[in-house]
C-alpha cells in the first residue's frame, strides 16, 4: 500500500509538473503588449538606421554608386533592403494587432516617412535597371508581398494610405515572381535566402487573398517541384549559416497548397517517421558567437523552425510538434537582447511572425 501510495505521490507531481511547464510555455508563447513593447524597438530603432549597410548591387558603371538612402529611399535602414522592408512588417503587425498600442504614433510617423509615392517610385527605378532586375529575388520579395499582406489586413485609414503608396512596387514584385516560377526549372532548397519554398510559401499567404493569378502559379510549380519528395533528410539538417529548415519550408508549403486529406498523405512519405517523435530529428539550434552575422542565422532558424512546427502541429494534430516548437522559440527568445547588430536588425521579425503563427494555430485545440 505505501509502494502504491509513494507511485501515485511520484505521478501527481509529474502531472503537476508538466502543467506547469505547459503553462510556462503558454505564458511565454502568447503574443500580448509585454513582448510587443520588447520586440518593436529592434525594428523601430532600425528602419532609418542607414549604417552599418549592405547594398547587395551590381554596379553597371560609377555612377552607381550612391548612399543607401538615395537608391532605397523607402527600405534603406536595418543593415540590408530585405530586413527594412521586415522590419516596417514587424511595426505593421504590431499596430495590427494592438490598435491602440503605446508607440502608435511615433511608428507611424516613421512609416509614413518611408513609405511614400516619391519613395516607392525611386524603389522601382532600381528594380527596372537591367543590372538589378533581380535584386532581393526571391526573400525580399516575399517580404515586401507580406508587407503588403499585413497593410491590407490591418483595416485601417493609415494602411490604406501606405497600400496605395506600396502598391506599384508590389505588383512590379508580382510580375517578376511569376515570370521567375515559369523559368525555374529546380527547387532551390538551401536553408538560406534563395529557398525558393520560403519564398513561395510567404508570397502564397499574400497571394490567396489578393492576388489570384500569383496564387495559381505558386500552387501550380509547389506540386510540380515537391509532389514526389520522399524522406526529405531532415537529420543532414541545420547547416552551420542556416536560418530557415529546408524540410519544413516545404512542408509548409505544401500544407497551404495541398488539401488537408493531400497533405497527410504527403507528409507520412515526406517525413515517415517524423511526426511519432519529432524530437528524435531536430534539437534547439545553439549559437556560439552573436557578433557573427552568418553564426547568428542560427537564432533565425529556432524561430523559423517554430513557426513550421507551429503550423504543422495544428495540421497534423500534433502536441509533440507544438512542444518542439516552443522549446525552439524560448532558446533565442531569451537571448534577443545580446546588444549585438548582427541579430538585432532582423530577429525581431522572425521572433513576432513565430508568436503571430502560434496565435493562429493554437485556436485549434491539439490532443
Amino acid at each position: 500500500m505505501k509502494f502504491k501510495s509513494l507511485l501515485t505521490f511520484i505521478f501527481a507531481i509529474f502531472l503537476l509538473t508538466g502543467n506547469t511547464q505547459e503553462k510556462d510555455f503558454a505564458a511565454l508563447l502568447s503574443f500580448d503588449e509585454k513582448k510587443a513593447e520588447y520586440l518593436y524597438h529592434f525594428a523601430f530603432d532600425c528602419i532609418d538606421q542607414e549604417y552599418p549597410n549592405k547594398l547587395g548591387q551590381v554596379l553597371g558603371d560609377e555612377s552607381y554608386l550612391s548612399p543607401p538612402r538615395s537608391l532605397h529611399p523607402a527600405f534603406y535602414g536595418c543593415f540590408d533592403w530585405h530586413s527594412s522592408v521586415h522590419g516596417h512588417w514587424t511595426l505593421v503587425a504590431i499596430l495590427k494587432e494592438f490598435p491602440d498600442f503605446k508607440y502608435k504614433d511615433e511608428i507611424l510617423l516613421k512609416l509614413k516617412k518611408n513609405i511614400t509615392k516619391k519613395n516607392i517610385l525611386k524603389e522601382i527605378e532600381y528594380f527596372d535597371d537591367e543590372h538589378n532586375k533581380n535584386y532581393e529575388r526571391t526573400y525580399g520579395w516575399a517580404w515586401l508581398l507580406k508587407l503588403d499582406e499585413a497593410l491590407q489586413d490591418w483595416d485601417s485609414p493609415e494602411s490604406m494610405y501606405l497600400h496605395q503608396n506600396l502598391k506599384p512596387l508590389v505588383a512590379l514584385i508580382s510580375t517578376k515572381f511569376t515570370d521567375f516560377l515559369d523559368k525555374l526549372i529546380y527547387p532551390i532548397r538551401i536553408g538560406e535566402h534563395s529557398n525558393i519554398a520560403f519564398g513561395m510559401s510567404f508570397a502564397y499567404d499574400y497571394a490567396i487573398k489578393y492576388d489570384p493569378v500569383l496564387a495559381a502559379k505558386i500552387k501550380e510549380k509547389a506540386k510540380e517541384y515537391y509532389s514526389s519528395d520522399f524522406d526529405c533528410p531532415l537529420t543532414w539538417e541545420p547547416g552551420g549559416f542556416d536560418f530557415l529548415s529546408p524540410c519544413l519550408q516545404e512542408a509548409s508549403l505544401m500544407q497551404k497548397v495541398l488539401s488537408e486529406n493531400e497533405f497527410q498523405k504527403w507528409f507520412k512519405k515526406f517525413l515517415p517517421k517524423f511526426a511519432k517523435k519529432p524530437s528524435d530529428f531536430l534539437q534547439v539550434v545553439v549559437v556560439t558567437d552573436r557578433s557573427d552575422g552568418k553564426l547568428t542565422h542560427l537564432d533565425g532558424l529556432n524561430f523559423s523552425r517554430a513557426w513550421g512546427l507551429f503550423e504543422l502541429g495544428k495540421a497534423l494534430n500534433n502536441k509533440k510538434m507544438n512542444s518542439l516548437a516552443k522549446e525552439h522559440f524560448n532558446y533565442s527568445y531569451e537571448k534577443m537582447d545580446s546588444g549585438e547588430y548582427a541579430g538585432a536588425h532582423w530577429l525581431a521579425s522572425f521572433a513576432t511572425y513565430a508568436l503571430i503563427t502560434n496565435e493562429a494555430c493554437s485556436k485549434l485545440t491539439v490532443n
